[in-house]
């Protein structure tokens, strides 16, 4: 099954993250049935973040599920300092966006991580 198979995964090491968490089909029934490690909100909702009351909601909801749940967390759209500020204040682990870096081709990449000696780990934000 599924099940199974992400769980050899996972046994291997690799860590499975819930993608878009709170928008399609991430379910939380998903949270219950497979092994996963990080669940990361989707950019709709960050996007929001400090000007719309209901996503300010949500993300601090999600991120406190998330902690209560032992989950990681990682917000996705990150494009201003002050969208950072307040994933930093409501304690999300990590975060994706323009504001860290443009999309990159895999060769600029390559020379991104080489020149900074950093992983393929979205950016921590604590």
């Amino acid at each position: 099954t599924n099940l199974d198979i992400m769980q050899q995964i996972k046994e291997l090491g690799v860590h499975l993250a819930i993608d878009d968490f709170g928008t399609g089909f991430s379910a939380l029934n998903y949270l219950k049935q497979f092994p996963i490690d990080t669940l990361k909100i989707d950019r709709a909702f960050t996007n929001g973040l400090g000007q719309n009351a209901e996503d300010t909601a949500i993300v601090h909801a999600i991120i406190a599920f998330a902690k209560a749940l032992n989950l990681s967390i990682t917000a996705e759209g990150i494009e201003t300092a002050e969208q950072l500020a307040l994933l930093q204040e409501l304690n999300c682990d990590r975060g994706q966006g323009y504001y860290f870096a443009e999309p990159l081709t895999s060769e600029a990449l390559s020379q991104l991580l080489a020149a900074s000696g950093t992983t393929l780990l979205p950016t921590p934000v604590a």
